[in-house]
């Protein structure tokens, strides 16, 4: 469990509603906690396929002839089951955001504890990096960036900040970048604010919110009528959307009515949100932000 210790374990797992003979799908392995947990409630004839575009996760992968790692983007989720001759599934699991182990090894740059490139990428494979962000895009791209993905409300600011500081020479690492940025850093907040700015580059880097919207969209399709979707979020844009996908079928606007004013919707709510308790926050603090969404495919 030291890769990374599964947020809200058996509350993510039961909400799958397991069958022993089940194919069931866990997109964001990891350290293979919740992996885990399903295949212990599978019984011989049951299947787990497992996704992490991560190769560190790939040491992790499970002894066990039920399961198979695929180190793919879950943005792939339909097209890499099809290619396992899977077409449909009775469960999907999702802990959303960045693993512990990512954040624990500083060159991969997702903490703001520790000094390293600029990096940010959940696959190594990737070509577009936090380097790239910081010291290539145009300012009013960097803008959209920090105001979408950060929700900064001086996202202008910080953009034209970073242009102007850039044309002395790049910024490479991430001290590089606080420096950069230390008057919008007051010791006060410095902390939040700084989070906010790395979630903003990263979502960017990992295309996070195009990957969820593609995800979300595939496992309705590849869901059975009554299997499961169960996903943890960590920040209100990723549970914003979850959230009025399970209700409506859509990300934005509003779906079309009937005659009478109904509209048709693809999930039906399964018990309301899940957060952790604070017993579970002490042991990982990293769960103190985790929202748990369940739903059935109706």
């Amino acid at each position: 469990m030291e890769y990374h210790n599964p947020v809200l374990l058996h509350p993510t797992v039961d909400g799958l509603n397991i069958k022993p003979d089940g194919v069931y799908v866990d997109v964001t392995f990891g350290g293979g906690g919740h992996s885990k947990e399903i295949l212990r409630r599978l019984g011989p004839n049951g299947r787990l396929f497992a996704f992490d575009q991560d190769e560190d996760a790939l040491a992790n992968a499970l002894p066990d002839e039920r399961f198979t790692l695929i180190n793919e983007n879950f943005r792939f989720i339909k097209r890499f089951l099809r290619f396992h001759g899977v077409k449909a599934v009775d469960g999907i699991l999702a802990d959303l955001g960045v693993s512990s182990h990512q954040f624990d090894v500083p060159e991969r740059g997702f903490s703001t504890r520790f000094d390293a490139e600029l990096d940010m990428r959940m696959s190594q494979r990737n070509d577009l990096n936090a380097y790239r962000v910081v010291n290539e895009y145009e300012e009013q791209d960097l803008r959209r960036v920090f105001f979408d993905y950060g929700e900064l409300k001086n996202a202008p600011v910080l953009a034209r900040t970073i242009v102007e500081a850039r044309k002395d020479y790049p910024i490479k690492t991430t001290e590089e970048l606080k420096e950069v940025l230390k008057r919008f850093l007051p010791e006060k907040v410095r902390n939040k604010v700084l989070a906010q700015i790395y979630q903003a580059i990263r979502i960017e880097v990992n295309q996070e919110m195009d990957v969820l919207k593609e995800f979300i969209e595939q496992s309705l399709e590849i869901l059975k009528p009554g299997g499961r979707f169960s996903v943890i979020s960590y920040h209100s844009l990723e549970d914003r959307l979850v959230k009025r996908f399970i209700k409506n079928g859509m990300f934005e606007g509003e779906p079309e009515r009937d005659f009478y004013g109904n509209f048709s919707v693809p999930f039906k709510t399964i018990g309301k949100l899940i957060v952790p308790d604070d017993e579970e926050i002490k042991i990982n603090n990293r769960a103190r932000s985790a929202k748990l969404r369940i739903a059935e495919k109706l």
